[in-house]
């Protein structure tokens, strides 16, 4: 896809977001089904992934870890978003590579330590491409996948979040 053909797309997107701010506003749904031992079975629409314990917290490692799912989901999201950007803004950009990743503490996440923090304490999102872009191309391009990347952006600014839980009454 070209920047042409981008901006064909984007247009009618755009203005109608312009025109009605709240058709702008979607509400994406990501639903998981508890499994067998410690597992959590999310359909992605396209596969089902099955979540289990990362070995450091006493998993076997045959399931996908959480941690993994949420680096992973840094990387598509700031491959497509960089991807879409260098279109737009007429980067050529021949492929390459996107790494994210991050350090947790399992201490915290196990309850052996309190202070240790349960979650990422460091994350790192790092691109290799194959481009001839100069210097100021590729500030460019970093600067606005960070600025328009969903996964960057909610981690950078962590939206506000709430949890609930049901049970049904036995008899």
């Amino acid at each position: 896809m070209d920047t042409a053909e981008l901006r064909i797309l984007q247009a009618p997107l755009k203005q109608q977001y312009r025109d009605d701010p709240d058709a702008a506003v979607i509400t994406l749904k990501a639903s998981g089904s508890l499994g067998e031992g410690i597992s959590c079975s999310v359909d992605t629409g396209r596969a089902l992934a099955e979540a289990g314990l990362h070995p450091a917290s006493g998993g076997d490692g045959s399931q996908l870890c959480s941690g993994d799912m949420l680096l992973e989901a840094l990387a598509a999201c700031a491959g497509v978003t960089l991807r879409a950007v260098a279109t737009s803004i007429g980067v050529d950009v021949r492929g390459g590579k996107v790494l994210a990743e991050g350090d947790l503490d399992f201490r915290g996440t196990l309850g052996v330590d309190k202070e240790a923090p349960v979650g990422f304490k460091d994350v790192r999102l790092s691109f290799e491409l194959d481009t001839d872009a100069g210097e100021e191309d590729l500030a460019t391009l970093l600067k606005l996948t960070e600025r328009y990347c969903v996964v960057l952006q909610t981690l950078a600014r962590p939206p506000r979040l709430s949890a609930g839980i049901a049970g049904s009454a036995g008899a």
